[in-house]
C-alpha cells in the first residue's frame, strides 16, 4: 500500500506558521507521503471571510512553495457551493483510487466538534482522521459526545503504523509543537496597523501589505 497523504482542509485567513507546523510535524508522526493543503472556499461553519478565497488560496501557495512534501488544491476555492468535507474526500477517493490511505489532519478543537459537521460519520469510510493535540493534554473521550467518544474509543489506532494497514477509518493523535498563533490575532494586528511579523512568512506577509488586505476599512 502507498504512503498515506494528509489533507489539510481550513480557511487559512491568512495562513500562518501555526498551520505550517501542523502539516511539517504530521509527516514526521505520521508517516505521511506529503500533505495536500485544502482551502475552503465557502466555509459553511464560519462568516464571510473579510478577503476572498482567491486571495486566501494565493497565500497558501506562497506559504508552501518550496517544500516539496506540500502541494495545493484549488478545488473548493474554484467550486460555486459551501465547502463540506466529505464531498472534497469522495472527489478526493474518485482522483486518488479507494486503496490510498487519506489522513484527514484536524486540530483537537476541531475534533472535539467533528459530530456538528455535515454527514460526519461518513468521514471514516473516506479516510483517516489524526487529531494534533498541545503536549501533555491528549484527547480525552470524556470532552467528547457521545457520538464521537464511542466513535474515537471504536477506532483509536495504537501508533501511526495502522494508517498504512487501510485506506480509512481510524483515528490517531499525535502531540505537535505549541504556537499561540491564531488567525483571528493575526488580523486584528493588521486591522490596527501593528506588525505580524513573524507570525507568517514573509512571502505572505508581502502579499497581504501589496493588495491592502486585512485593514480597517
Amino acid at each position: 500500500m502507498s504512503e498515506p497523504l494528509g489533507l489539510f482542509g481550513g480557511t487559512f485567513d491568512p495562513v500562518h506558521y501555526g498551520h505550517l507546523r501542523l502539516a511539517e510535524e504530521s509527516i514526521a508522526h505520521l508517516g505521511l507521503g506529503g500533505v495536500r493543503w485544502i482551502p475552503a472556499g465557502q466555509p459553511p461553519h464560519r462568516g464571510t471571510p473579510q478577503v476572498t478565497a482567491a486571495q486566501r488560496l494565493a497565500m497558501v501557495r506562497r506559504a508552501v512553495d518550496g517544500n516539496p512534501r506540500f502541494s495545493v488544491d484549488p478545488a473548493e476555492v474554484e467550486a460555486v457551493v459551501p465547502s463540506y468535507t466529505v464531498p472534497t474526500l469522495e472527489r478526493l477517493r474518485r482522483e486518488l483510487g479507494p486503496d490510498r490511505p487519506l489522513v484527514l489532519l484536524v486540530g483537537a478543537d476541531a475534533f472535539a466538534g467533528l459530530a456538528t459537521w455535515h454527514r460526519w460519520r461518513d468521514l471514516f469510510a473516506l479516510a483517516h482522521v489524526a487529531v494534533s493535540h498541545r503536549p501533555g493534554f491528549p484527547v480525552e473521550p470524556a470532552s467528547l459526545t457521545t457520538e464521537l467518544a464511542g466513535e474515537f474509543a471504536a477506532r483509536r489506532l495504537a501508533d501511526a503504523a495502522g494508517l498504512r494497514q487501510a485506506p480509512a477509518g481510524g483515528i490517531v493523535t499525535f502531540a505537535m509543537t505549541q504556537l499561540a498563533i491564531s488567525a483571528t490575532q493575526i488580523r486584528k494586528l493588521l486591522a490596527n496597523g501593528l506588525s505580524a511579523r513573524y507570525l507568517l512568512p514573509d512571502e505572505v506577509l508581502d502579499y497581504i501589505q501589496t493588495h491592502s488586505l486585512y485593514r480597517n476599512p
